[in-house]
């Protein structure tokens, strides 16, 4: 098996008094297998200097090394921080690692401005947490991507609305409604106002207009993968459950699923006077459409449309 699939970093696992590993933290995760020579049993003096109990939280702090294939499914509380950080560090893409069971290998965190804590130790040291000034900022399985990696090149106006596991190119920005789950993305350049959920990627240059949502496949069920192309735009309040392929608009307010009824408005009318009819399934990645919704009759319509799509504003993604 090549050693490409493979990612391996040296880190500090947080463990609760009860045992349970709730985070990693890998600095600097690295494709390839643990390189030869290297003694995880000497780990770097800045990370063991790090490696020392909070008696605040009921934590202790290890180093540990570990080497996962990104083929494989997530074995480890560990293992599946080393994924989710190789996504934000951009070695790897979205859709491009196997993190089948991964909600099974995350424990539900009590997140706090000082890390990490067992949320049954929340509400006996609650009263010592408010002494030291120490805040909590969730209870959830997944952290802030911001708590663990710093992408270059990137804006991100609400630490909150990022998760752990997104992959955000440089020159994206993500302001404070917009939201990007794990497994998910920018693959340019590109404006985030609304929702990007688990495993959608979005293309270079387009924007996900304020409110907008893309349909994922947690909670559907659905096995398509919904991606945006280049150059796109995701008008506010609209949502899609299908793909759209390069320089498109989905018009503001227009949700299309795939089986939306769309008509095919510049195709030439039948014997009836009517325009052909299809399913959004049945457009799904095509470029150069415009999505819209007849004011007069309220059906949903594609037409093709000529040229390039968004331009965005330079200035706010530089």
């Amino acid at each position: 098996m090549s050693d490409e699939r493979w990612v391996w970093g040296t880190g500090l696992a947080t463990t609760a008094a009860d045992g349970t590993v709730l985070d990693t933290w890998f600095p600097e995760p690295a494709m390839g297998r643990i390189p030869l020579g290297l003694d995880p049993a000497m780990p770097p003096e800045d990370l063991e200097h790090l490696a020392v109990p909070d008696a605040r939280r009921a934590v202790t702090v290890d180093v540990v090394t570990i080497e996962v294939n990104l083929d494989a499914a997530p074995a480890s509380t560990s293992d599946a921080y080393l994924r989710l950080q190789a996504l934000s560090h951009r070695l790897v893409a979205p859709n491009e690692v196997d993190l089948t069971g991964i909600f099974a290998h995350l424990p539900n965190v009590a997140w706090t401005s000082a890390g990490p804590m067992h949320p049954d130790d929340l509400t006996r040291l609650r009263p010592f947490l408010q002494r030291d000034g120490i805040q909590v900022q969730g209870l959830d399985k997944f952290p802030r991507l911001l708590d663990y990696v710093t992408p270059p090149g990137v804006r991100i106006a609400d630490a909150s609305r990022v998760r752990l596991g997104a992959y955000l190119s440089p020159g994206t920005t993500v302001m404070h409604e917009g939201f990007v789950n794990f497994n998910a993305g920018t693959l340019g350049a590109s404006m985030v106002e609304g929702r990007i959920s688990q495993g959608v990627v979005v293309g270079d240059g387009s924007d996900i207009g304020g409110g907008a949502s893309i349909m994922g496949t947690l909670s559907g069920g659905g096995a398509h993968r919904v991606s945006i192309g280049a150059r796109t735009l995701l008008g506010a309040n609209a949502g899609i459950g299908i793909s759209v392929g390069d320089d498109c608009v989905v018009e503001a307010g227009l949700y299309v699923t795939a089986g939306s009824k769309i008509v095919l408005a510049d195709e030439p009318s039948r014997a009836d006077g009517s325009r052909p009819v299809v399913k959004g399934a049945d457009l799904s990645g095509r470029d150069g459409l415009l999505f819209r919704r007849n004011s007069l009759t309220g059906a949903i319509e594609a037409v093709r449309r000529a040229g390039v799509g968004v331009t965005l504003n330079e200035a706010l993604h530089a």
